[in-house]
């Protein structure tokens, strides 16, 4: 079991910064990747970012520019800062854990935190 608590959402206006948090423990292996999804009232959960073990990232186009993820593997931690941020980008986000075997991953999803960007 793998347990993922994020941190660091809240209420900002346009244009703002937050940074989000997720402290991961528990059974965690070494090969794994972690993420952030978000999902908005009444839209599907989409992936917003990732970064492997070894430190590769991918992101959505839509924060492309705006969003970076970093991790912390000595802390078991991802980071997610989001910059330049619009009322558009308002929805839960979540932390997510994926672990070797990649073929069959173990996946674990944090409880989310809510981001709300005022026009």
């Amino acid at each position: 079991q793998v347990q993922l608590v994020e941190s660091g959402g809240g209420l900002v206006q346009a244009g703002g910064s937050l940074r989000l948090s997720c402290a991961a423990s528990g059974s965690i292996v070494s090969e794994n990747v972690m993420g952030w999804y978000r999902q908005a009232p009444g839209k599907l959960r989409e992936l917003v970012a990732y970064i492997t073990s070894g430190g590769n990232t991918n992101y959505v186009d839509s924060v492309k520019g705006r969003f970076t993820i970093s991790r912390d593997n000595a802390k078991n931690t991802v980071y997610l800062q989001v910059n330049s941020l619009k009322p558009e980008d308002t929805a839960v986000y979540y932390c997510n854990y994926r672990g070797a075997p990649m073929w069959r991953p173990s996946v674990y999803w944090g409880q989310g935190t809510q981001v709300t960007v005022s026009s």
